[in-house]
């Protein structure tokens, strides 16, 4: 198990500074959602920084980006990155991709499949000068040597994309080398859903589903005292409650054992009332889905929650406060020791 820490992108001039901290902290990598800044910049200021430290996207926008532009800002970024560079892709939603982006989103499940493919035929091509790509919906065959960036000395990136009903997981589990599971996968959901549907996948392509990365981002709640865990229990809450008011996330509640979440959920949220939204969010909800812990004891309740089931976790909320963030890193270093020991 590898353990990362998650940030939004940061303007450029602060990203160096991060990426340091989050080595010399003792993280394994650290992955970048995208918002309003991009992944991808931050990502190569962040593997000039910071050698060595695991650069991933968490995830970047598939479809604004044509499959060959992806592909080899990736192929850049590996190369940057001394083969520790992660591509992860998302469908987003559909109205962020067609009146924000501007472009198609008509069969999302079956268009990022085929994307990821023409990542992967890009990939070859950069080696081989033959592009041969013919998909449903992209069609990739030229490729000239000026236009393509040629070998580099690292294996092709990994590329995970984000997957949360069982037709997108196993669609991951054939033709991805990674999932990035949601936010509110909590261990239930994973032993349920993500497994068996990934190890489905990965036996039609007639692969192990070892060989499927499991990135499992989780929300934690860290202190020796009540008081000091409030200020995060309650940033959890409304974290949740946010993620919680997307209807096709409403069956990993009601499997949890708290049907109807989702649905009252949308309702404060209709009324513009977004302290109601997360006190939708009970206790027991937070016991279910995230962490809660002493410092000391943070590192077994990972293990005891996580093991067995991720490849890597990422801490959703290390970030928060400068020396939390050390502290985190010191218990994600003892992670790493301990899996390396039982290895």
């Amino acid at each position: 198990m590898y353990v990362d820490a998650m940030t939004t992108p940061q303007p450029l001039n602060k990203i160096g500074d991060l990426a340091r901290r989050t080595q010399d902290a003792g993280f394994s990598g650290l992955l970048f959602t995208e918002t309003g800044r991009t992944a991808y910049l931050n990502a190569a200021l962040a593997s000039q920084a910071a050698p060595g430290l695991e650069l991933s996207t968490g995830v970047a926008v598939a479809f604004p980006r044509s499959p060959f532009v992806t592909a080899a800002t990736a192929w850049e970024l590996q190369e940057a990155a001394g083969g520790k560079f992660r591509l992860g892709l998302g469908t987003q939603v559909r109205t962020h991709v067609v009146r924000r982006y501007g472009v198609d989103f008509e069969h999302p499940g079956p268009r990022l499949r085929d994307y990821v493919l023409a990542v992967k035929a890009c990939f070859a091509a950069f080696r081989t000068g033959t592009l041969d790509h013919h998909g449903e919906f992209y069609d990739l065959d030229f490729i000239t040597p000026q236009w393509s960036p040629g070998p580099i000395d690292a294996p092709d990136p990994k590329v995970d994309v984000a997957a949360v009903n069982p037709w997108m997981l196993r669609m991951a589990g054939e033709v991805a080398d990674g999932v990035h599971v949601h936010p509110l996968g909590e261990s239930g959901y994973i032993k349920r859903h993500v497994l068996p549907n990934i190890a489905a996948g990965a036996s039609k392509s007639r692969r192990s589903s070892s060989d499927i990365a499991v990135i499992v981002p989780v929300m934690t709640i860290v202190g020796d005292t009540d008081e000091e865990r409030h200020n995060e229990r309650e940033l959890v809450r409304a974290s949740m409650s946010f993620y919680g008011s997307t209807p096709n996330y409403a069956f990993i509640w009601d499997e949890a054992g708290f049907e109807g979440t989702t649905a009252r959920i949308r309702e404060k949220q209709k009324a513009g009332d977004f302290k109601g939204m997360a006190a939708q969010i009970t206790d027991e909800h937070i016991a279910a889905f995230a962490v809660e812990s002493t410092w000391e004891n943070l590192a077994d309740a990972l293990i005891e929650k996580y093991g067995g089931i991720a490849t890597r976790i990422v801490l959703y909320n290390a970030l928060s406060d400068r020396d939390r963030f050390e502290r985190y890193g010191a218990v994600a270093k003892r992670l790493g020791e301990r899996f390396e020991e039982l290895r």
